[in-house]
């Protein structure tokens, strides 16, 4: 791909204005020229709201072949990178607006965002949230300084009860979208790292429905290093942003559920503009499976004591699986931009991690039901250094010769090496062991 030393003759074929309802209800995503000055204008004048967020050498450079940096938006008050855009978003508006207040219907990292940055600036803010919403998003919301009403079964329900609330009142209805103004604000991640890192080789950012901090960051790095490669990363669930770039326009994968573990990931793609900026200026745009997902957040979560959901750990997934391996030797930034995850889920995940990097495995076996049996097969998974997280008998239903005993044992090994030395050591002394696949 050709880029010219100013992105702002590769945007010139922007779509016009897309009319909305009503300039009080919603806020019209006017596609307008997103220039570096824009994007520039928004880091000073977000600078006294966001954290201007660490970009540190991961200890995961060794193990991936190449010197990696990750830009820790997960750090944020919300622990969101949209702070940025929300936060220029709100203090763009005009007063009067600001003094009437803004109203918001999703639970997302989004809607966290505005309810936490809108009451800073002293912006009434309302937040539309459907009673099955989880009751730990609700407390947050609330806890930032928004109020907070529960509408609906559905979030088709809260956002109708948002929009009629907004006419009524003169409430101004926000929803993520891809305005200029919330693209500049997003962009900012791009100008730091870009400040933070010298001699970056490439940057590696979530993608999926919601582009924009994919596009407004590639806007900011273009322009500073036309060299620099700008790859995004999707789930293979829901391949939104490679369906829209190969149709032209912004598409709805008929798959796509909105998953609440992949967050925004699994959103529609959301406008025009952004789908523009990402088609122009980004290099790449990789998929990975839910396994490298859930094996980048227990790495984030070893190696760098981060707790992060799906959306904060996509970005890690494209090295985990090996997709861009054109990057070995180089130094590489991967923004870790989420880490919003609910406790019960965190645990599953954390769990299922470990079954597929083969650290927690099962296995059966059958032996016979005589004293000092079980302790020689304990004193063999312990000569292993295997810990036995659980271990079951079962003698009633063995269909094998009578006076036996069923045995089935979970244990915890090192790595992929550790496991099969155990699972050769006891295929040595009970040949009939059965392996539980993952």
């Amino acid at each position: 791909m050709k880029i010219v030393s100013r992105n702002e003759d590769l945007l010139r074929d922007a779509l016009s204005c897309i009319p909305q309802p009503s300039s009080r209800t919603s806020l019209a995503s006017c596609n307008k020229l997103i220039r570096f000055e824009d994007i520039s204008a928004a880091a000073f004048k977000i600078q006294c709201g966001v954290q201007k967020t660490p970009c540190m050498y991961s200890r995961l450079s060794k193990q991936y072949g190449m010197d990696i940096y990750l830009k820790k938006e997960f750090l944020q008050y919300t622990g969101s990178v949209k702070e940025r855009g929300v936060l220029y978003l709100l203090m763009s508006l005009p007063q009067e607006q600001q003094r009437k207040g803004v109203i918001v219907a999703a639970d997302s990292n989004f809607s966290m965002a505005v309810a936490y940055h809108a009451s800073e600036l002293r912006i009434p803010v309302f937040v539309i949230m459907s009673t099955s919403t989880a009751p730990a998003r609700v407390r947050m919301c609330r806890d930032y300084g928004a109020m907070v009403i529960s509408y609906g079964t559905t979030a088709k329900d809260s956002q109708l009860h948002a929009r009629r609330l907004a006419q009524e009142n003169g409430y101004l209805y926000l929803e993520e979208e891809d305005s200029a103004v919330y693209l500049s604000g997003l962009g900012t991640v791009g100008l730091e790292m870009y400040e933070q890192v010298p001699k970056l080789d490439a940057v590696i950012f979530p993608a999926g429905g919601h582009c924009g901090l994919l596009a407004g960051s590639a806007a900011a790095l273009k322009h500073l290093n036309p060299h620099i490669s700008v790859i995004g990363v999707e789930s293979e669930s829901f391949p939104v942003l490679q369906q829209s770039l190969k149709a032209g326009h912004p598409t709805e994968d008929q798959a796509c559920n909105n998953h609440h573990f992949y967050g925004d990931v699994s959103g529609v793609c959301f406008g025009s503009n952004s789908l523009q900026l990402t088609g122009k200026l980004v290099d790449k745009v990789v998929a990975v499976r839910e396994e490298d997902i859930l094996i980048s957040m227990l790495r984030l979560l070893e190696y760098e004591r981060a707790t992060v959901d799906a959306e904060g750990a996509i970005g890690l997934a494209a090295l985990v699986a090996g997709k861009v391996p054109e990057l070995k030797g180089k130094r590489v930034a991967v923004v870790v931009c989420s880490g919003n995850l609910e406790l019960h889920l965190l645990q599953q995940c954390i769990a299922r991690a470990l079954t597929l990097d083969s650290r927690v495995c099962r296995f059966s076996l059958v032996i016979s039901d005589c004293p000092g049996d079980m302790s020689k097969l304990l004193e063999i998974l312990a000569r292993e250094e295997a810990r036995v997280l659980d271990i079951k008998q079962e003698r009633t239903f063995v269909t094998t010769e009578l006076f036996t005993v069923q045995v089935i044992c979970t244990v915890e090994t090192r790595d992929k090496i550790h496991t099969a030395q155990l699972r050769n050591a006891l295929l040595e002394r009970y040949p009939t062991t059965a392996w539980t696949e993952r």
